[in-house]
């Protein structure tokens, strides 16, 4: 079994209070999110791929909320655990500039975005940082 470890961001915005959902290439719909490099930490490779999947580069990150995601996949030759790491980050604006792995986006309300989300872990995920937000009053 391989081992794999990402990193990924929840970006929301306010007025009205949006999450951003990226389209894949592969036809689901999750966050923005990638494979963290040698030598970087969790929050560079959270920020880096942020900035090259959505070209957002500011955004505010959200302190004292970090969760992790585990998954099993399977491809041609074998089984693949895992390990994604997200933080909440509140992007400045809406301006998006999605990368060639993408196919589209959209910045949805909390409901809506619940109900495009392709992945059950990926909506447990939403949820935790709905609750956050709404606890916090952030």
């Amino acid at each position: 079994m391989t081992e794999h470890k990402s990193a990924g961001f929840i970006v929301y915005k306010d007025n009205p209070r949006e999450f951003l959902m990226l389209h894949y290439v592969k036809n689901h719909w999750d966050f923005p999110k990638g494979h963290i490099e040698k030598g970087e930490n969790e929050i560079k490779a959270a920020l880096r791929e942020l900035k090259e999947e959505t070209g957002i580069d500011k955004i505010d990150i959200m302190p004292f909320f970090k969760e992790v995601s585990e998954y099993y996949f399977r491809d041609e030759t074998k089984l693949n655990h895992k390990t994604v790491v997200f933080y909440i980050g509140k992007a400045h604006g809406s301006e998006v500039t999605i990368s060639d792995e993408h196919t589209g986006y959209a910045w949805l309300s909390f409901e809506k975005a619940l109900d495009q989300m392709t992945y059950r872990n990926s909506k447990e995920l939403l949820k935790k940082a709905n609750n956050f937000l709404k606890k916090y009053k952030i």
